[in-house]
């Protein structure tokens, strides 16, 4: 039975080619690299810094090791994979730049997901209620988020332009 991934991973898994070397950084509970070494033949390798998230992947038998995006990715070798995915995770860094530079110098490319925190219904959220938006993407209060570096799309061309 073939699990159904969230949306961005869905687009994500479609970029990636059989055969491919994969590092996730952040893989959650895996179900995408379990959903590409199925799926697609790949050699998928995850990074997650919760415990509980990684000890449900090694459940799986996903290749998986804790570490923390901030600080361990600088442990892994330049061109190491062919591609390194950071879905759903580059808000919730503490140094989104440094993150980035480790990912493109570790992968031959780098595929980043993120929330549109400029998207029209965020923002009419925000106009009409006056309050910070709680949905399934974003299912935190305020005061508990990890995401810490907002951005819109056009925020992270600009920064791409920019570096």
């Amino acid at each position: 039975m073939t699990k159904i991934l969230r949306n961005d991973l869905q687009i994500i898994s479609s970029l990636i080619e059989d055969g491919e070397k994969v590092l996730d950084v952040g893989c959650g509970n895996g179900n995408l690299i379990e959903f590409l070494s199925r799926e697609k033949n790949v050699d998928c390798k995850g990074i997650e810094i919760e415990l509980e998230k990684m000890n449900s992947c090694l459940k799986k038998g996903l290749s998986v090791v804790q570490g923390d995006a901030n600080y361990d990715l600088n442990d892994f070798s330049d061109n190491s994979f062919s591609t390194v995915i950071l879905s759903q995770t580059i808000q919730a860094t503490i140094f989104p730049e440094r993150v980035i530079k480790n990912l493109i110098r570790i992968g031959k490319r780098a595929i980043i997901s993120f929330p549109n925190f400029a998207y029209w219904k965020i923002r009419l959220d925000l106009l009409f209620r006056g309050r910070m938006p709680k949905n399934d993407i974003l299912p935190h209060e305020w005061y508990n988020t990890p995401n810490i570096h907002l951005c819109s799309i056009s925020d992270f061309e600009n920064f791409c332009k920019q570096k």
